[in-house]
């Protein structure tokens, strides 16, 4: 399998356009001071050649794909010791980089961008920032506020942490493969949200238990939860779980673990 069959298997498409990759990484803020930008999945290097001119980047990859990997290190011999052989999602950040903040770029792959999103999550006392490519029905979903039909699990639980900004479309026709989907480049930039006030292990299950059920009222949708009839009087459990925004949120967890059984 050559390397762009191998991309395409793992769902990747390679960018192709050197103008859009300088967009991407011109998208880069570095908040906080930050100097250390991890590029997950770089495949044949269109994001890193462009990472490398900026010197004041520490641009480390993250690349699963073993050919690739060999191509990063015949091709970008300025990455020395920082190209990680591995799978992203499957990395202690704080093991990489101990005690540095981080900011986040890359073209994801599509079928586990959600999975990326939800790994920066569990390190987002660390990932200060993140400017990445993908398909643009995610995008906008991330992007969306309450009351929207796309708006979900992903887009409460990021909101919570990070400002999250749609950038800029990105055609097919820039990808080797083309993907038979628009893609997008979305900005997330941390808040100064450090704790949100509550449980936030019991936030992350009531914003999932409420979206996974998420045409019921919060009354139906909630009852794992185990909270007695009493409980759940109040107008906000005959909402549904699209019409919260990440406050509302909060103050259902509150609630949740002042009554629940379980």
């Amino acid at each position: 399998m050559d390397s762009v069959r191998a991309k395409k298997h793992l769902g990747q498409h390679f960018l192709a356009d050197p103008n859009i990759a300088r967009r991407i990484v011109e998208a880069l803020r570095l908040p906080d001071g930050v100097r250390e930008v991890l590029e997950i999945g770089p495949g044949m290097g269109v994001l890193t050649g462009t990472l490398l001119q900026h010197p004041a980047y520490r641009t480390s990859v993250v690349e699963i794909d073993r050919e690739s990997v060999a191509y990063l290190q015949q091709h970008f011999p300025a990455l020395e010791d920082r190209i990680i052989s591995a799978d992203f999602l499957r990395q202690n950040l704080n093991e990489l980089f101990p005690g540095e903040p981080i900011s986040i770029i890359g073209n994801f792959p599509y079928n586990i961008s959600s999975q990326i999103f939800f790994q920066v999550l569990a390190h987002r006392q660390q990932v200060r920032e993140v400017v990445g490519m993908i398909q643009k029905e995610v995008a906008d979903r991330l992007a969306e506020g309450p009351g929207s039909k796309t708006y979900g699990i992903l887009s409460v639980l990021l909101q919570a942490f990070y400002e999250v900004e749609y950038l800029f479309t990105v055609p097919p026709h820039v990808f080797n493969p083309p993907p038979k989907v628009q893609s997008a480049v979305i900005r997330l930039t941390r808040n100064a949200t450090e704790h949100l006030g509550c449980d936030e292990k019991l936030f992350f299950q009531v914003v999932k238990q409420a979206f996974q059920t998420r045409r019921k009222t919060l009354r139906n949708a909630l009852k794992p939860f185990g909270m007695p009839a009493e409980a759940t009087t109040d107008a906000v459990f005959d909402k549904r779980a699209e019409q919260l925004g990440v406050g509302e949120f909060v103050e259902l967890t509150k609630h949740i673990q002042e009554h629940k059984v379980n």
